[in-house]
């Protein structure tokens, strides 16, 4: 008997609480109103919802205000509910966001660079949302930053730079000039009068200029970070990554080392190993866009 009074009583309290939020519930459910005498007017609660399909902010833009300027934009790999790889007690998405921020502060130290980071905290950006939004700032160059992972074997250690390979050009052309619906624009060329093949014919071309960008700015990487940065064997490296398939931005990936090695994670970690990387790839870039501009 006492314990099915207690149930009742509790079942009272939570009517209290919950009746008041099932009856506005209801009310907007059903589009009515709740009508106030005293004060002499309908009320409803109306909640407003982003429209579907908006496009998110924008990141800011660090460095000089001219926009004239050339614009790269980095991309720390992973984060939010991806923490990436994980090893000697290091997550990918937060050794990735460190060394964004001290290249992003390397190159605006130097001036006359604008720099963006795709996301400046811990949250989840789809890989294709990443390249989009080097694409919706008008990029000169796309740098995505990660950190590999060997598994079981902790012994294998060294930085890499992907390129995107020429195998996956075609396709993705394909893929991109069907997803924009020849209603795009690509290195200032509009897409909206031609047809579905030229459209596909025009990306490819603007993509493989892309790409042989790419691999310049790449070999520059490895060339002024050989001193500084320890390399992997084979440094130089070029896959079907989904991020780096924007195509009318010279777009690369670099892995920064093993998470899964001590010494490596340990380095990309530390200040003084994120200061090294910093300088060799502020260099690298600072090089890439003074051939761009000419004498």
């Amino acid at each position: 008997m006492i314990e099915t009074a207690a149930m009742h009583y509790r079942l009272h309290i939570a009517l209290v609480f919950l009746a008041p939020v099932a009856l506005v519930g209801g009310l907007y459910a059903f589009g009515l109103t709740l009508p106030l005498p005293s004060i002499g007017r309908d009320y409803v609660v109306r909640i407003r919802l982003p429209d579907a399909g908006a496009p998110a902010a924008l990141p800011a833009i660090a460095g000089p205000a001219d926009r004239s300027r050339p614009l790269v934009v980095l991309d720390p790999g992973h984060g939010g509910h991806d923490p990436g790889a994980a090893g000697a007690g290091f997550r990918e998405k937060t050794l990735t966001l460190g060394l964004a921020r001290t290249l992003r502060d390397e190159l605006v130290r130097g001036g006359g660079i604008r720099v963006a980071l795709t996301r400046d905290d811990d949250r989840y950006l789809m890989l294709e949302e990443r390249s989009e939004i080097a694409r919706a700032l008008g990029a000169d160059l796309f740098l995505s930053v990660h950190a590999d992972s060997a598994g079981e074997q902790d012994e294998v250690s060294g930085a890499s730079v992907y390129t995107l390979s020429g195998g996956a050009s075609s396709q993705a052309a394909a893929r991109f000039a069907e997803r924009e619906n020849n209603a795009d624009v690509i290195n200032g060329v509009p897409l909206t009068a031609s047809s579905s093949a030229v459209s596909a014919i025009l990306v490819e071309l603007s993509q493989r200029r892309a790409q042989e960008q790419a691999a310049e700015f790449a070999a520059l990487v490895v060339r002024e970070g050989q001193s500084v940065l320890a390399f992997h064997p084979q440094p130089r490296r070029s896959a079907a990554l989904v991020v780096l398939r924007a195509p009318d931005v010279p777009s690369a990936l670099f892995e920064a080392g093993f998470i899964t090695n001590p010494a490596d994670a340990e380095r990309l970690a530390s200040p003084d190993g994120q200061r090294r990387f910093a300088q060799a790839m502020a260099r690298a870039i600072r090089i890439y866009f003074a051939r761009r501009e000419g004498p």
